[in-house]
């Protein structure tokens, strides 16, 4: 009996849903099952509300500087409820755009939690939402899991919804606390403290490592906190994490800091330490798959340890970022479909939308050098940007890393206004192996704030003309 589909895809978010469309493309005929919302976290409690509630925090926090602009606006105020219920009706919107996707690619949905069973072709057995089961044979199955948020139940730190919050509570709040302890200095982190302190919360972010941002290069995150602590916000780091309690107005944090104890005590503790992998109760202990920390091992096809079962995305391990899942998605799909697909050697950029964003690809300034290459860098500050001074933007600053042999552009790093739409410019430099010869050869359109990625280029062998 033949298999009913040719490619199950288990998980509807960035990943899922791309490779399940493009499978479509090829010919393929493809479910995917999905247990909660199409889109999956990114889309309905991640990247995309997160986005929404950023924008209005910046747009609200943009109306105490509207004087240097020589404009006058008197008793600005917010709704909060009207911020969250904006940033959920993004997350809809999204979610149906999806549906609309699958529908137009012919590719079914259903509606529940799947278990992957030993056969071939693979039998997935599907818990139906709405009740009862379906057992669904296909070809090929491709794991897009997900993740969900890390919690430490031994120091305390486990959402409740009330006085401990996860990504999911910070962002559908039924109340605007005054003051939040935020634990983790990574992306989530520190947008979620931008958010909160553009509405004027009290906002303590405390990491463990000795700086924020521990994966960004050292001088673009030591930027960063500057800038961060000049609209407010506080930081403990290096910060061991002794316990997090439960009090009748808060929660109380401690902490020690240089072997010095503390208590920070807020309204709210959000929890951002990490993430785990939902890579339980979907049966890959029973079939084989071969897991590293509770992430799903894979080759450089996305191919796990069983034949004809592919993993991608955030169970597939780092980086955690749904770009990457995409671009693991098409992959898999076309080998699926017997084409070669498109090469996972692309870097993948990093980029955090806080105010001033954050954005970089490649290696670090430490990186490089602990990789004992020889380099060449180029720095240059959007306070002589033209367009930057012209717009009111002058925070931040390029900088980029050459190998000083070859010329080729290891890495770029960026902090400033919007440097979340530049660092593309670097990613596809590096992606084509661009040497400073193409960077500073390139025109770059005036006036522009990427008019400073070509300066820096310039800065890193002696040439910068603006400074």
């Amino acid at each position: 009996m033949a298999a009913e589909f040719d490619l199950i895809v288990i998980g509807s978010g960035p990943g899922g849903y791309v490779a399940a469309i493009r499978a479509s493309q090829l010919g393929l005929k493809t479910a995917i099952v999905e247990r909660e919302n199409l889109g999956g976290i990114c889309l309905n409690w991640g990247c995309i509300p997160t986005k929404a509630l950023l924008k209005s925090g910046e747009k609200y926090e943009s109306l105490s500087h509207l004087k240097e602009y020589g404009l006058d606006v008197s008793g600005a105020s917010f709704d909060f409820d009207a911020i969250i219920k904006r940033s959920r009706g993004v997350a809809a919107q999204m979610n149906k755009g999806v549906a609309f996707l699958m529908k137009k690619h012919k590719i079914e949905v259903i509606e529940g939690s799947a278990k992957v069973e030993k056969g071939a072709p693979a039998k997935v057995v599907i818990a139906l939402n709405a009740g009862g089961s379906r057992t669904v044979e296909a070809k090929s199955v491709i794991l897009a899991l997900g993740a969900r948020a890390r919690a430490l139940p031994q120091i305390g730190l486990e959402a409740d919804g009330d006085k401990i919050w996860a990504y999911r509570e910070a962002l559908a709040p039924k109340r605007l606390p005054k003051s939040f302890v935020v634990i983790g200095s990574g992306a989530i982190g520190l947008e979620f403290a931008s958010f909160y302190r553009a509405l004027g919360a009290d906002v303590t972010v405390v990491e463990a490592v000795e700086r924020i941002m521990p994966v960004e290069d050292e001088e673009i995150a030591k930027t960063a906190q500057k800038a961060f602590e000049k609209r407010g916000i506080k930081f403990r780091v290096g910060a061991k994490v002794g316990k997090v309690t439960k009090t009748t107005s808060g929660v109380k944090v401690d902490v020690e800091v240089g072997g010095k104890a503390e208590t920070l005590e807020a309204e709210v503790c959000i929890s951002a330490v990490g993430i785990t992998a939902n890579t339980d109760g979907v049966g890959l202990e029973a079939l084989g798959v071969e897991l590293d920390r509770g992430h799903i091992k894979t080759n450089g096809n996305c191919e796990t340890s069983v034949k004809g079962v592919y993993a991608i995305g955030d169970c597939a391990g780092s980086p955690w970022l749904a770009h990457k899942a995409m671009h693991e998605g098409v992959h898999a799909a076309e080998v699926i479909a017997g084409h070669k697909g498109p090469h996972l050697d692309s870097p993948i950029a990093g980029c955090t939308y806080t105010q001033p964003q954050v954005a970089s690809v490649g290696l670090t300034e430490q990186g490089a050098r602990a990789a004992n290459r020889e380099v060449k860098i180029g720095r240059f500050p959007f306070r002589v940007n033209g367009k930057a001074v012209a717009a009111g933007e002058v925070e931040g600053l390029v900088k980029v890393i050459f190998d000083a042999k070859t010329g080729a552009l290891l890495g770029a790093h960026m902090i400033g206004h919007e440097v979340t739409e530049m660092i593309q410019g670097y990613v596809t430099a590096i992606t084509m192996e661009a040497t400073e010869a193409e960077m500073q050869g390139t025109v770059y359109p005036h006036p522009t704030m990427s008019e400073a990625m070509h300066e820096a280029s310039l800065d890193a062998y002696g040439r910068m003309l603006h400074l």
